[in-house]
């Protein structure tokens, strides 16, 4: 008898579940409660409670080959960087690529999802829904994928800026920002140095008669492309950086990387400089935010003190005047209410999960939380092998250790990262990108062995090793294996330079040569010694 599987969301998550169960042989049912796929990337006029929201003009910061399914590769005509538009295109070519659709069940909202009395035994869920309609009805399954993301709940800090209830403007989160046009003409400060933040800043600081960006501790910034243009994480994110990584002194590397950095723009005079070493948090990927500082459209300053109606008071005493409207740009939180209460574990609501997937509590492993992660890099390849991983457990092909070993591990895997996140919560998230990647894939039995690759297919194995870990290496293998896997990371590369080379130009020798040692695997760790002597930031990561 087929196993059914209820997924819980169609964004980029729940899409790749739906995929990987139909790949198991289980029988995925997904409930969507918007009309449309695409969750975090599909822009929405209004913002809608308890649903991701993003602004019209949001680019992704991961490039195309870095961030798509494993199997499908986003059309080389597309961006290197796509617009939340194109993002929900590739899904869409993904999902009819698929026959996913046919599994989807839109305007449906799970209310719960609790154990049936048997589950020790069966291990199945019940699933109340509810459609457009109202209609309520209640489901049985074999397991549980939530693929509902971590970006529905902005957090709104109020309390922490004294006066604020005196302010006469607008305030507003950045989940609920959509456009700059209401804020033409106007002064408005931004509460935040994320991404978002940063994003936000610069967009409206092309439009209003000033912009103010305050922040706490400051951020490293780094733009999306490096040396000759080309992507960071493509360049940054490689097996043999990561190697060299573990092999060199973590402050030489945060020394090399913040030098770099500081030549591009000094962090200290733009006022970015923060308290933290580059490794210790994500670094802000911005590629205008340096230039905006430098014509005065933007500027930095440190945490707001107090609101005096419209007056601001920072703490270095500074004062400014005649602010019409705040964007609170200061995070997420998460929060899944359809689940027991017994799964959110934690005294601060968070829940402790195994590898960031399994709640260990459970006599039976047949529900798995799928892309609640952060990580220095993309997080839709690292979910698609969670989700692999996941419905060969559901299947019974994996078997998990037990509940003691699990509570082990999972705190184990917080302890590294509470140092430079003191909030287990948020700790809980963290991964190291490769290495959680392919620790995932070694339980599927889908990791790249790089040894037997050199030796069998010196051509592959080097680009695999010394080139970008793009999310074909781990299908080129295992259960899941896609015949495509090897011609995807040979022409990688190709992939990148097509939308760009619109218009045909002779490239003098030297350039060439350079050209073609960085678009091959074997030139990679001459590319990375000219990179530490001109200073590139090898090591860093992206969000």
């Amino acid at each position: 008898m087929v196993k059914r599987v209820a997924v819980i969301g169609a964004g980029s998550s729940g899409l790749a579940a739906i995929k990987c169960c139909l790949d198991e042989g289980l029988e995925p049912v997904c409930f969507e409660s918007s009309d449309d796929i695409g969750g975090l990337w599909r822009f929405r006029e209004k913002p809608e409670t308890d649903r991701c929201s993003i602004y019209h003009s949001l680019t992704v910061n991961t490039s195309k080959e870095m961030m798509c399914y494993s199997d499908f590769p986003v059309p080389d005509n597309f961006p290197n960087f796509m617009h939340n538009s194109l993002i929900v295109q590739y899904y869409r070519l993904y999902a009819e690529h698929f026959n996913l659709f046919e599994h989807i069940h839109f305007q449906t909202t799970v209310r719960s999802v609790r154990q049936r009395p048997d589950f020790s035994v069966s291990g199945q869920w019940e699933v109340v829904t509810a459609d457009r309609d109202g209609q309520v009805e209640t489901h049985m399954f074999d397991g549980v994928l939530v693929c509902v993301g971590h970006y529905t709940q902005p957090i709104k800090p109020l309390s922490e800026f004294p006066g604020i209830d005196t302010f006469p403007g607008t305030v507003i989160h950045s989940w609920e920002y959509k456009k700059p046009d209401q804020y033409i003409g106007k002064k408005v400060l931004i509460i935040g140095i994320g991404n978002s933040g940063g994003d936000i800043a610069v967009e409206l600081s092309r439009t209003c008669e000033k912009t103010f960006l305050s922040t706490r501790k400051g951020s490293w910034v780094i733009g999306r492309m490096v040396e000759k243009g080309l992507p960071l994480d493509m360049m940054n994110i490689s097996r043999v950086q990561d190697l060299m990584h573990c092999l060199i002194p973590r402050a030489l590397v945060n020394w090399i990387g913040e030098r770099s950095l500081n030549q591009r723009h000094d962090h200290k005079l733009y006022g970015l400089q923060p308290k933290h070493r580059i490794l210790d948090h994500r670094p802000v990927i911005n590629d205008d935010l340096p230039g905006r500082i430098l014509v005065g459209e933007l500027v930095l300053k440190p945490n707001v003190q107090t609101f005096h109606g419209s007056t601001v008071v920072f703490d270095d005493g500074s004062i400014e005047e005649k602010i019409d409207a705040v964007i609170l740009c200061t995070g997420y939180d998460y929060k899944f209410p359809f689940l027991p209460d017994s799964l959110n574990s934690s005294a601060d609501g968070g829940m402790k999960l195994y590898r960031r997937i399994f709640p260990p509590s459970l006599e039976r492993p047949t529900l798995a939380i799928i892309g609640l992660l952060q990580t220095r890099g993309p997080i839709m390849p690292a979910a698609e092998l969670q989700a692999r991983w996941a419905t060969r457990v559901i299947k019974g092909l994996n078997h998990l250790p037990s509940a003691e070993k699990m509570s082990k591990r999972i705190e184990k895997d917080i302890k590294p990262y509470l140092k430079s996140h003191p909030c287990p919560k948020l700790a809980s998230l963290q991964v190291d990108y490769i290495p959680y990647l392919d620790s995932i894939a070694k339980e599927v039995g889908a990791c790249p062995n790089i040894a037997w690759l050199l030796m069998t297919d010196p051509a592959l194995g080097l680009r695999v090793f010394l080139g970008p870990c793009t999310p074909y290496q781990f299908r080129l293998s295992g259960p899941g294996h896609w015949k495509g896997a090897r011609q995807a990371i040979l022409t990688q590369w190709e992939r990148v330079a097509k939308p760009m080379k619109t218009r045909p130009i002779p490239e003098p020798s030297s350039f060439s040569l350079l050209f073609w040692l960085g678009l091959s695997g074997g030139g990679a760790v001459i590319l990375a010694i000219i990179a530490l002597q001109k200073k590139i930031p090898l090591f860093m990561g992206i969000s």
